[in-house]
């Protein structure tokens, strides 16, 4: 895997993770004044907190992925060689 690779792996990764995470930790802020903000606003989103986790479990998983293909479990190649094969036959 080249390095143009990686970084778009790790990239569309990463956006998964932070959808998985944003949920987390969420409280809904019932102040007394509803004008000032959405219906739905959370309290304190801990925005910084959720990045940081992100980064982390998408770099745990991209280490997983690079590996598995690093050292050819998974060899992307040789599934296209074989589809190929199976569509003209």
């Amino acid at each position: 895997m080249n390095w143009f690779t990686g970084v778009v792996v790790y990239l569309c990764i990463w956006w998964v993770v932070i959808f998985c995470t944003l949920p987390l930790w969420i409280e809904r802020d019932d102040s007394e004044n509803p004008e000032e903000i959405g219906p739905g606003a959370p309290k304190d989103p801990k925005i910084k907190k959720k990045f940081i986790l992100t980064s982390i479990i998408s770099a745990i998983i991209f280490l997983m992925v690079y590996i598995l293909i690093d050292i050819e479990i998974v060899n992307f190649r040789e599934i296209a060689e074989l589809m190929i094969k199976e569509d003209y036959n």
